[in-house]
């Protein structure tokens, strides 16, 4: 029986840095790019060696900007990667040059041990193993094929009930024990890959987010393996089991008894079934059932350049927020605020229809309610806290202020686009900050500040556009008023739509941009 790792998947907050350190420092090679399986605007990387092969691959979720998990049992908290004892020196000097504090050698297991941490605080080992190394290392990165990374060598499992989390480990997936150090037992495949099980008795529980390591993947010869497993793991006592085809491996996920999350995955049909080893990581898969136009995907799914490639550099401003460059920039900007329950994603293939363009600015609202993103917090059904509305204007004007000069954004043709909750944001930041806020889009507004004050919005333009079978459509008609009385000029839209974006809106908010560039 084929046994060993297949992968190990992590989760990552920040994307560009990501691909920095595994390609740009370790040297692996950009294997593979997908939109998620359960998730199509989340962004799931697979790094590996020259080939792809099973056993060399370290994937990662993006959870942009998402919140830090913690480290402890019922979870791995390191991955291993195997290079010649003699490469320990280059990789040493290799650290200096990019600014990493790599610690050791150490000895582990009677191996070389160096310990270096990436950017989200995972802990990774770079293991010096003797005798036979069979590998492809990719050499794209500069690094010479002597230097370079071969496979994965080890991850480590924290359990509250190591005895049992290895006795399900070598009777389940071909692992056999091997040694013993302190706390922790080692486990070895046939493939020499390792599982260091830690007794974590008395640690904290994990919790998930970034910066943690997901799951494990072990080796399974073919689907059928794969299978098979499932049903003897059924016959037992062993929790929820769920199988997936993942189109480039056929695999199950079930728990170890320390709560530690496996994966079964097949080492076929592999990632060359739709790239050539030439063009391996340039192509966007894209799962079939969500049924997604490309280019809407492509730019909901957190955008990165590999080393050498133009990259958006992000600044630290008041607001998470995705940009999107067109290929043929005409110099305009729309500024995306999405609705209750949206997020700086949500609006970008909306606008990309209504401008293609344009420069695209999504933001992320920073008040949550019931977990979900908002601009502002609400204090009843159709009552808003004042105060938030005004602090959360403020932080808004002062994002637009910095971006204009961070992103060398034209003041003179900026624009606002605003869906419910975001465009109630738009509608009263404009009468508060009227020389920020010129120009806006309203999708389905409605009036929420109390005290619309006396600022002149005379240099100011603004859409609005209802759906007639929107039950909230008749509460725009309070705040077109008081973006009128301030001078604005203000055109009213209905189409045939209810609260939610459709096809309409797109016509209306394009034809009504073609007005103001003639």
């Amino acid at each position: 029986m084929t046994s060993g790792l297949h992968h190990v998947t992590l989760i990552t907050r920040k994307i560009q840095e990501n691909v920095d350190f595994y390609v740009g420092f370790l040297g692996l090679r950009l294997v593979k790019r997908t939109a998620g399986f359960e998730d199509a605007a989340q962004l799931h990387l697979f790094y590996g060696d020259g080939k792809a092969r099973p056993g060399t691959l370290i994937t990662f979720l993006a959870w942009e900007d998402g919140a830090h998990g913690r480290i402890g049992h019922g979870a791995p908290s390191e991955i291993g990667l195997a290079i010649r004892p003699e490469a320990i020196g280059f990789w040493l000097t290799r650290a200096l040059k990019f600014g990493f504090t790599m610690t050791g050698p150490t000895m582990e297991f009677g191996e070389p041990v160096l310990r270096v941490t990436d950017p989200d605080g995972v802990i990774v080992k770079l293991v010096g193993v003797s005798g036979d190394l069979d590998g492809a290392p990719w050499t794209g990165s500069g690094i010479a094929a002597e230097d370079g990374i071969v496979k994965l060598r080890s991850t480590s499992i924290l359990s509250e009930k190591a005895g049992e989390t290895i006795a399900f480990l070598t009777r389940h997936f071909g692992f056999e024990e091997a040694a013993r150090e302190g706390a922790i037992t080692r486990l070895v495949s046939d493939a020499g890959d390792a599982l260091d099980i830690r007794d974590a008795t008395g640690f904290w529980p994990a919790a998930p987010g970034t910066g943690t390591i997901d799951h494990v993947a072990l080796r399974a010869p073919d689907r059928a393996a794969v299978e098979a497993e499932e049903r003897r793991l059924a016959e037992g006592d062993n929790g929820t089991i769920n199988a997936h085809d993942r189109h480039y491996f056929y695999s199950l996920y079930v728990r170890e008894p320390g709560g530690a999350l496996i994966e079964f995955a097949s080492d076929g049909p592999g990632f060359l079934t739709d790239e050539t080893d030439v063009t391996l990581g340039e192509k966007l898969f894209i799962p079939k059932h969500f049924r997604l136009d490309e280019a809407d995907a492509k730019l909901m799914l957190p955008q990165f350049g590999l080393p050498g490639e133009p990259r958006i550099i992000y600044r630290d401003l008041p607001f998470t927020h995705r940009i999107h460059e067109p290929d043929q920039p005409d110099g305009t900007t729309l500024i995306l605020l999405h609705g209750t329950g949206g997020n700086e994603t949500s609006l970008l293939p909306t606008a990309r229809r209504m401008a293609p363009d344009a420069r695209l600015i999504g933001l992320r609202g920073r008040s949550t309610e019931e977990g979900v993103a908002r601009f502002f917090r609400r204090t009843g059904e159709m009552t808003f806290d004042q105060k938030d509305i005004v602090a959360e204007a403020e932080a808004l004007a002062a994002f637009i202020e910095e971006a204009i000069v961070s992103y060398g954004l034209d003041a003179e043709r900026l624009t606002f686009v605003g869906h419910s909750n975001g465009a109630n944001m738009l509608g009263a930041a404009m009468l508060l900050h009227p020389n920020v806020l010129r120009r806006a889009i309203l999708l389905r507004p409605m009036k929420v500040l109390d005290e619309a004050g006396a600022n002149d919005l005379s240099r100011s333009a603004v859409l609005t556009i209802a759906g007639d079978a929107d039950p909230y459509g008749s509460y725009a008609d309070a705040l077109e008023q008081d973006l009128r009385n301030a001078g604005a000029t203000v055109e009213h839209r209905t189409i045939a739509a209810g609260h939610d974006l459709s096809p309409g809106d797109i016509d209306a908010a394009r034809d009504w941009l073609a007005g103001l560039s003639r």
